[in-house]
């Protein structure tokens, strides 16, 4: 039996607003998190990804109550992320209506945590986000690449994509699968907000390093770039955010497109 591959909206929220960048930056507004959720749950999307963009940043804990909101008003698995550093911070998540819980920052400053939310919470809990971005550095310790004649790494960044931790992306994948994590959300930087396809290089690579699923993140800007992830790489997901909140593709449609192309999707 084919499993289907899962489409999700994802909701980058700043000060209660979902927001849209490029490459993490030059952010702008993009509507209310709990009317674009019910939307999206409504249209049939497989699963909701909630992310508080600035929480790791500013030192400070996901909105719970904007969380529940959110909770409220969808009937899919909703996964939520930004600030959680704790088992108390995950607990809090849950309990306020999120399925799954998205730890990025938070791990990488201490692995353990991912084996403590596993073994309290299930690994079907815990999302290990991963924000990846090429290094032109090259350094013969990492998993190298080269492209247009250029070699380089992929290295994980921190803090919503601002500090980069020198790590590299390819070790961190496998590091987080052994430690417990039970998913792996991975966005590229370099791809976030151009809306011209996923990195299928890094999503593929990733893919091919774990057994655990793989969402990819970054660069959706049309479902042909839904349609090229899947056929270039056996990625479980694909998350997306422009085409969806601006009104460009619905979630009924894109998924549509992709059944009439041979994607195993669920209607």
């Amino acid at each position: 039996m084919t499993l289907t591959k899962r489409i999700i909206p994802c909701l980058d929220v700043k000060n209660g607003r979902v927001v849209k960048g490029l490459n993490f930056e030059s952010i702008k507004d993009a509507g209310d998190p709990v009317e674009l959720a019910a939307k999206y749950s409504n249209e049939g999307a497989d699963e909701l990804v909630f992310l508080d963009i600035t929480a790791s940043d500013e030192q400070r804990k996901t909105i719970k109550d904007l969380v529940r909101k959110v909770a409220s008003v969808i009937d899919i698995p909703f996964t939520v992320g930004g600030g959680v550093k704790s088992l108390e911070d995950a607990r809090n998540i849950l309990l306020n209506g999120a399925d799954k819980v998205g730890i990025n920052t938070g791990a990488i400053k201490n692995p353990k945590v991912i084996t403590e939310l596993m073994e309290i919470f299930g690994r079907q809990c815990v999302v290990v986000a991963v924000d990846a971005k090429r290094n032109y550095d090259v350094d013969q310790t990492k998993n190298l690449f080269t492209e247009n004649d250029k070699e380089f790494w992929f290295e994980v960044f921190i803090y919503g994509g601002k500090e980069g931790t020198g790590i590299d992306v390819i070790k961190w994948v496998k590091d987080a699968e052994r430690l417990g994590a039970g998913e792996i959300l991975l966005t590229s930087i370099d791809k976030d907000g151009t809306k011209d396809g996923y990195d299928i290089l890094l999503t593929k690579t990733v893919v091919d390093s774990i057994s655990i699923p793989v969402i990819a993140s970054g660069g959706c800007g049309k479902p042909q770039d839904m349609i090229d992830v899947f056929k270039k790489s056996d990625v479980d997901a694909a998350l997306a955010a422009s085409i969806f909140h601006y009104d460009t593709h619905g979630v009924n449609g894109v998924k549509s497109y992709l059944k009439r192309n041979e994607i195993p999707v669920r209607l």
